[in-house]
């Protein structure tokens, strides 16, 4: 299974950072270019031994010039990236059992089967529906106290076939009570059986996301920012503004 998740794993990295699986296992500093991003775009990832700096072909000149003889820790200070992802993946002892809280009904949605969670509400990470009822969630693991869902461990499917990211959401008067830990142990249990490896991503800022990852049996892999355009779409418009003059 390891060799297969980091298989799986460095094609989907490959392809969001437009590089090589070879590059993906060297030691050092890559700078790629996202040919398809028009506007000023920059991305920082850490995997492995490698850090990989993506940018549009418009700054990349500038990025690699800003960016010389720093190190991983300073790269991923530099002023237009920002909020940082760990992402995770299924360790050796993933597949343990979990403890599930006995007062609750449990079930495992998959595919069409979803619809019939439709109109719920409130489970933003992993549960979400379109005006028209469509979801991109394609396996949900629910709990539910007396019919009404009160927990649920959602996945979505990613760029690569049979590699999907899941997400966990706890109604706020069930957490601190292992209900998250449970959801998603119990998803990744089914997503495994049907040979799709899932992935699981918290903000460094979010602890309970990522003590939810760890007792799972979750080991990170990967480290990234957000995808920064400089368009002004940014929550800090005013800033990025000025930093996009200077282009």
């Amino acid at each position: 299974m390891k060799e297969r998740i980091k298989y799986k794993i460095e094609e989907l990295l490959s392809g969001e950072y437009c590089c090589t699986t070879a590059q993906l296992n060297e030691k050092g500093i890559i700078y790629s270019v996202k040919s398809s991003v028009e506007k000023p775009y920059v991305k920082v990832m850490a995997y492995r031994n490698c850090v990989v700096v993506c940018t549009s072909e418009n700054i990349h000149v500038k990025i690699r010039e800003l960016l010389q003889d720093k190190s991983r820790d300073e790269i991923f200070e530099l002023p237009y990236v920002y909020g940082q992802t760990i992402h995770y993946v299924p360790g050796e002892y993933c597949v343990g059992e979990s403890l599930r809280p006995s007062d609750y009904e449990y079930r495992f949605l998959f595919g069409e089967d979803i619809s019939s969670l439709r109109g719920l509400t409130g489970f933003e990470n992993s549960l979400t529906f379109e005006e028209d009822g469509t979801t991109s969630a394609k396996a949900v693991f629910v709990a539910l106290d007396g019919g009404n869902v009160i927990g649920v461990a959602g996945a979505a499917k990613s760029s690569v076939a049979n590699v999907w990211e899941v997400g966990v959401d706890v109604r706020e008067k069930y957490r601190q009570a292992g209900l998250g830990t449970c959801l998603v142990n119990g998803l990744t249990k089914e997503l495994l059986a049907k040979d799709i490896v899932p992935f699981y991503s918290a903000s460094v800022t979010n602890i309970g996301s990522q003590m939810v990852a760890h007792r799972c049996g979750y080991q990170p892999m990967w480290v990234d920012t957000f995808g920064t355009v400089l368009d002004g779409s940014s929550v800090y418009r005013d800033i990025v503004d000025v930093l996009a003059d200077r282009f």
